[in-house]
């Protein structure tokens, strides 16, 4: 699996619905103030190229990991 790492603020609701539906799991990770929320969209390996593709074509920012970064790593990255 690869996991990408999407600020929350950094998109639209509607981007989020057409991107759900292109991946195999979305997860939410929720911080109180001052800190962001996480979308983590997981893909299968095979399809983990053309997710990527999709969100440089729509300019969307995003971190990738082939471990799931855990609620502590998310937290440290803010830091």
């Amino acid at each position: 699996m690869w996991y990408f790492l999407v600020r929350q603020t950094d998109i639209s609701y509607e981007q989020y619905q057409a991107l759900q539906r292109k991946v195999a799991l979305t997860e939410v990770e929720l911080f109180n103030e001052p800190y962001h929320n996480w979308y983590i969209f997981s893909t299968e390996k095979a399809d983990y190229i053309p997710f990527m593709n999709e969100l440089d074509k729509d300019g969307i920012a995003y971190d990738l990991y082939s471990d799931r970064p855990s609620r502590d790593d998310l937290l440290a990255k803010m830091r």
